[in-house]
């Protein structure tokens, strides 16, 4: 990791002359979707970018192997979740990222800077009227939300977002959020993110897949023969794992050998155990923990079926990230059943690599269930065509070619 204090010292050959500043709260090695949908942009212009993000765990060795300068400024253990903190840290983020950046732009004299999250953007605001600069935005659904509550901070983020050279949104639904709150000729893209195969560290010959789902299934003592559902994610109440538990049993009394694995933690965790014990499927309903990126292909490659029944989360008025697992999910050839609401509808297809269901119909879900339970073909089929689907590619260089300001998006 080369660090602010560092400045002065060496410029590597390979990035002499990057233009763009890319700043991000969340980056690699972290696990986070922003964090990977982040690196992934910064992966396809390593010439051209700067990386100006928060500290964490591993950074220092991950840093070091990259082919662009990543710059850090200390992201504090003793932050907590109290009132204080909630009101301290943005500050703290603000002051920071001017700050730094500021200092960057004397060394590089950068033209761009690529702000990737909405939040914390007055840092942005002031830099766009110090520095002689053009800016993206991007918004993934919590960072524009969340600018969307307090009236002033609704102007000044209105004021942002029309200074902007363009703004990106990782789906169609986040645009139409935008679109539904503000007025704007910026020009707005969607670039939805994609799926990085070295994440997983697996080699895909098929010989090599073939044994990671006969190891997985030996592992929780499923048979081959059996249809095996996997859901990836937080154990909250709002991704409706405990409908997909539901239908074990109604799946068992037609005669369908099923299995579930629940990849995840979370606060729900000990409730859907409960549940599995209550409806006696708990041996067919597995929970495997927090699983690493690197071991999650054995559970895609596994499965047969992934699924998320994600719902609207009201009370809280927030909105899930870009649903990443659908992506993975289909890369390595699996059909989805899930809801047919917001983002998702970005990353599945109805009949094409997946079904899309109304998460609130019991009959429904279960016919989607029993349907591709009972179809081979149907599942090799949109499998292989979400396959095709997730290895698409999506160019952010796309932003600065004025022939392409309205898709970054390429089939």
């Amino acid at each position: 990791m080369e660090h602010i204090s560092q400045i002065g010292t060496h410029i590597r050959e390979k990035t002499a002359y990057p233009d763009i500043l890319v700043i991000s709260r969340i980056f690699q090695p972290q696990e986070a979707v922003i964090g990977e949908y982040i690196y992934n942009r910064c992966l396809q212009d390593p010439e051209r970018v700067i990386v100006l993000t928060a500290s964490c765990l591993g950074d220092r060795i991950f840093d070091k192997s990259q082919n662009f300068p990543v710059y850090r400024w200390p992201n504090f253990t003793f932050w907590t979740s109290t009132l204080l903190t909630k009101l301290v840290k943005p500050i703290f983020n603000i002051i920071g990222s001017v700050l730094l950046a500021i200092k960057l732009y004397f060394r590089y004299h950068y033209r761009y800077i690529e702000w990737c999250h909405g939040y914390d953007f007055p840092a942005l605001l002031i830099l766009s009227y110090i520095l002689p600069i053009r800016f993206f935005i991007y918004l993934h659904g919590n960072d524009l939300v969340s600018n969307l509550r307090n009236p002033l901070w609704r102007s000044l983020f209105k004021l942002t977002l029309k200074r902007a050279e363009g703004i990106v949104c990782n789906s169609s639904y986040i645009r139409d959020i935008l679109r539904k709150n503000f007025r704007l000729d910026t020009p707005t893209h969607v670039i939805n993110p994609v799926v990085r195969p070295e994440k997983f560290g697996t080699p895909t010959s098929p010989s090599h897949l073939d044994d990671l789902r006969i190891r997985l299934r030996q592992a929780y003592n499923i048979p081959e023969t059996a249809i095996l559902i996997l859901s990836v994610g937080r154990l909250v109440q709002h991704k409706s794992f405990d409908r997909i538990i539901d239908n074990i049993p109604l799946l068992l009394t037609i005669g369908i050998d099923v299995h579930y694995i629940i990849c995840g933690t979370g606060p729900c965790e000990q409730q859907l155990k409960s549940q599995a014990q209550r409806l006696r499927v708990d041996k067919r309903v597995h929970f495997a923990g927090h699983v690493p990126e690197r071991e999650l292909a054995s559970y895609y490659v596994a499965c047969d079926i992934f699924s998320m029944l994600t719902l609207w989360e009201d009370k809280d008025k927030s909105i899930d990230n870009f649903g990443m697992v659908y992506l993975e999910a289909e890369y390595f050839g699996k059909p989805i059943i899930a809801s047919r609401l917001g983002s998702i509808l970005d990353a599945v297809h109805h009949e094409e690599n997946g079904l899309l269901v109304n998460p609130n119909s019991g009959y429904a879900v279960l016919q989607a269930f029993k349907r591709l339970c009972q179809d081979k073909q149907l599942r090799e089929k949109l499998g292989r065509q979400g396959q095709e689907f997730a290895k698409r590619k999506t160019y952010h260089r796309w932003l600065y070619n004025p022939e392409s300001r309205y898709s970054c998006l390429l089939n």
